[in-house]
């Protein structure tokens, strides 16, 4: 839709598709219709269910408090879209703005929205990850399903990776009194995303509560009885453990594959896109017409050097989701950026985890207030002289002021002659973040950066 009118044309008669019928893409349609578009809106999703909630899963639902099918997202508002759900995408043809779909079908559009968000990464052994009793937690089913073998009560639990998803399923499996073993490669839970200073906390919270924590160890197996049922775990180290349900929680897939040979800037890592949500193709040009969101996007935020930054996270969905929908139907100088400041939070073992900012890029921290001993304390994090991130254990109220620090680009360390100060706090520490070439399980920020080997391209002259 080009030329003069196009816009109100467009806000008035133009179809929008939206490919994700996530978080992301229901956010973005309510924007959508709050913001006076008025014509057709396309919903694709590849589970047969409307939107729902994700972070319940593995913790509500896993507890038994509230069933898997209960965790639809409340409605801001009627968005009057055509449901194609149960279909995925499998394609997309730039040039002629059209979304190829697995039943054959082709959907036209003037404006896309892309919000495929991430899969659970699978366990890499075909056969072992089909063995019975062995889970990934992402979907709604994946969610009942689960719920229903802890419900029957296995005589234990193995979780592989601590990360975020890892230990709030075994923090749910110690609450239902169900003996939990957890192998992480890394030296401790939470390392990737928070570091071993916090990680050495999380590590003493878990074995506190009952968990047979294994650090430094890969599982190099797992082994099923001849009926196909999972019997026990082998590990790195030479040990075995036997156990009827295996959790795999190694982290999360970004879903892009349906967009290869598209011409579209998407790879393992996600779908490039510019501040204010436009796609790049893969030469670097951004596109006009179709628009990122949502853990399946990768882009350039101005507070951490203009770095590609891929969030997995609930509130980052939400607020890209309604700043790529304001673009999508607004004029270029009423375009906004998406400027959210990072923040995540958790609950396990009866601490609330708050954090804001990016803490995987800072070098060092310095607990500001409380002590690591009490596990009640808000650890700063610092990057080139300058506040980057901040975590609370128990002590979330105070975040929204290291907020400020991280938005204000603040100084590191801060000077607080004023705040609570301990012996552990004194001074900064390194943060002791793992080398990032050894993989870690769950960070919920990924600095992906631009590598070269994301994709080989071939330039051809124009005659």
């Amino acid at each position: 839709m080009n030329g003069d009118g196009s816009l109100e044309r467009l806000r008035r008669e133009g179809r929008i598709v939206v490919v994700g019928a996530s978080l992301a893409g229901l956010r973005a349609a309510e924007t959508l219709r709050d913001k006076g578009f008025a014509g057709s809106l396309t919903m694709i999703g590849d589970e047969p269910y409307e939107p729902y909630d994700r972070p319940p899963l593995s913790k509500q639902v896993l507890l038994g408090m509230a069933p898997a099918d209960r965790t639809a997202l409340p409605r801001r508002r009627a968005v009057d879209a055509t449901w194609r759900l149960g279909v995925p995408a499998t394609g997309l043809d730039m040039a002629a703005r059209r979304v190829r779909l697995a039943d054959g079908d082709e959907v036209p559009y003037d404006r896309l929205l892309i919000a495929t968000g991430v899969r659970a990464r699978p366990w890499p052994r075909e056969a072992e990850a089909e063995l019975d009793g062995v889970f990934v937690l992402r979907t709604r089913e994946n969610g009942a399903a689960l719920a229903r073998r802890l419900a029957e009560g296995p005589k234990r639990v193995f979780v592989i990776g601590a990360g975020f998803t890892g230990s709030e399923i075994a923090s749910a499996c110690r609450e239902r009194g169900l003996s939990v073993t957890v192998a992480e490669r890394g030296a401790a839970p939470l390392v990737g995303p928070l570091g071993g200073v916090v990680g050495a906390v999380a590590a003493g919270l878990q074995r506190e509560h009952g968990v047979d924590l294994r650090c430094g160890v890969m599982v190099t197996a797992l082994e099923g009885d001849s009926s196909g049922r999972v019997r026990a775990a082998h590990l790195s180290d030479g040990s075995t453990v036997e156990t009827d349900v295996v959790v795999v929680s190694l982290g999360a897939t970004r879903n892009t594959e349906w967009l290869a040979g598209s011409g579209l800037g998407a790879g393992p890592r996600g779908i490039a896109c510019d501040a204010g949500c436009r796609a790049f193709d893969i030469r670097g040009i951004v596109t006009d017409d179709i628009y990122v969101a949502g853990d399946v996007a990768r882009s350039p935020h101005a507070l951490f050097g203009y770095q590609f930054l891929s969030l997995e996270h609930w509130g980052n969905a939400v607020a890209q989701a309604e700043i790529a929908a304001h673009n999508m139907i607004s004029e270029s100088a009423d375009r906004l950026p998406h400027m959210w400041v990072p923040a995540f939070w958790s609950s396990q073992f009866g601490v609330n985890i708050k954090s804001v900012g990016v803490p995987s890029l800072g070098t060092e921290i310095m607990v500001s207030q409380g002590t690591l001993s009490s596990r009640r304390f808000i650890g700063v994090y610092g990057y080139q002289g300058r506040v980057i991130g901040a975590v609370a254990f128990d002590h979330a109220r105070w975040l929204p002021f290291y907020q400020e620090l991280v938005e204000t680009t603040a100084p590191f360390p801060p000077p607080f002659p004023t705040v609570d100060r301990h012996p552990d706090g004194q001074r900064p520490m390194d943060a002791d973040f793992p080398d990032p070439s050894v993989p870690t399980h769950g960070p919920t920020v990924t600095l992906s950066g631009y590598s070269p080997a994301d994709r080989r391209m071939t330039f051809t002259p124009a005659h």
